[in-house]
């Protein structure tokens, strides 16, 4: 089969609503995932350590983890089911048993420091001797965030689609098949990595468009006429989901066009998020409202690269101080917008930066209760979030009367 793979990787790659073109390449909030999730698996260890960590998935830490993670398109729909509790069958036994918590917690400490293949690999099998009822490779999809170059991620599509290929019987939830997988897969990338990526994501995106039968591979066959009417049907729900992505980014776009509208009225220097200077907005490129490039900002590089992704960015004109940043939110983790924002509030506290989030009418009682979360209350920045309609209803206003940044509290909501 790996002679058979070049044709198969290209038609992939050619397909639009493939994974490879719908979440790996061009896709701004899967850069803005990893970090993110490396941030939510800090607070995971640090709530295990305090003893704060709870002993039920909702509510935890480890819940906002997962949240983004499932975000993250088709390959990573369902990630956080593994980790529901489940208390009559006691799995995954990391809540109520505070030896497994503290090992688990222990294993992500290691992970999140690791630097070589040698060191995760000693984690893994650190984790999997303590036989852990219900804690098996689901925790790969977590891994492969921290360290998209070592471990691939693993789900039922992914595992089906490497069998269906190379006619093995990898059986899902066991590390053992696992690491005996990520072998075949890394030998694999190296081979085709022309094609594809260091980056594990595009080849386990293969995997699962073979898996889900999107890709039908060698003498793969669907086993029925019923067999074959569910996939066609999950095709058909895939392309309604791209073109509902392509009419929220239009959307998304839109705002990110008001905001840069409105803070050069208002006199401010205005940047957007890095990756999204070349979309166009009533014909008109954003990069035509932003400086040429992003101040520098006295901050760490890894912070410095976060904030470049904030979609709108308001600086004091002349300068690199931060007057106001904005995150716009589609279908997306609202928490891993107040991530980033909390970030560049306590990367430079002397700045005084107003945070906003902007988020579709539809989900305001979301926004609100994740700003009411006592997480974030006690993180101690202040942020208001305000809604599209208004936005669009006010832009113009603001443009022709507003005198300060601070005009956009006119139309900005918080929570009490």
């Amino acid at each position: 089969m790996s002679a058979a793979l070049p044709p198969l990787i290209q038609s992939y790659k050619a397909d639009s609503e493939s994974v490879y073109n719908t979440w790996f390449i061009n896709n701004e909030e899967r850069l803005k995932a990893f970090r993110s999730i490396r941030r939510g698996v800090q607070q995971v260890v640090k709530d295990i350590k305090a003893g704060s960590f709870g002993n039920d998935f909702k509510g935890t830490s480890l819940e906002f983890v997962l949240s983004v993670i499932s975000e993250q398109k088709q390959v990573f729909q369902g990630a956080a089911h593994p980790f529901y509790w489940k208390p009559k069958l006691r799995i995954p036994d990391i809540y109520e048993h505070e030896d497994n918590k503290r090992a688990f917690g222990q294993f992500l400490e290691s992970c999140l420091a690791a630097t070589t293949e040698q060191q995760l690999l000693r984690e893994i099998d650190l984790l999997d001797r303590r036989k852990i009822k219900g804690l098996g490779p689901a925790v790969a999809s977590i891994l492969y965030f921290l360290h998209p170059t070592l471990m691939p991620p693993c789900n039922t599509a992914i595992v089906n689609g490497f069998n269906a290929l190379f006619g093995e019987k990898i059986k899902l939830g066991s590390w053992a098949e696992y690491l005996r997988m990520r072998e075949r897969l890394r030998d694999l990338n190296q081979e085709h990595r022309q094609h594809l990526s260091l980056d594990y994501g595009a080849l386990a995106g293969l995997l699962f468009d073979v898996g889900v039968k999107k890709m039908i591979a060698g003498d793969q066959q669907f086993a029925s006429d019923e067999d074959r009417d569910k996939y066609q049907q999950q095709a058909r729900k895939r392309h309604q989901e791209v073109q509902t992505e392509a009419q929220e980014q239009n959307q998304h776009t839109q705002m990110q066009h008001h905001l840069l509208r409105i803070g050069k009225a208002l006199g401010c220097d205005v940047t957007t998020a890095i990756n999204d200077r070349n979309r166009l907005c009533h014909g008109q490129k954003l990069s035509f409202l932003c400086l040429d490039q992003h101040p520098e900002l006295p901050v760490p590089a890894d912070v410095a690269t976060t904030i470049r992704l904030i979609d709108v960015v308001w600086f004091a004109p002349g300068t690199n101080r931060v007057v106001a940043a904005f995150e716009v939110e589609k279908s997306t983790s609202i928490y891993s917008g107040i991530l980033r924002l909390t970030d560049l509030a306590f990367s430079m506290p002397e700045h005084e930066t107003a945070l906003y989030l902007v988020v579709p009418d539809a989900r305001e009682k979301e926004v609100q209760a994740q700003l009411s979360r006592p997480a974030i209350r006690a993180a101690g920045a202040t942020i208001h979030y305000i809604l599209f309609s208004e936005l669009s209803q006010h832009c113009e206003a603001l443009c022709k009367f507003g005198d300060t940044p601070s005009a956009m509290r006119k139309i900005a909501r918080n929570v009490l």
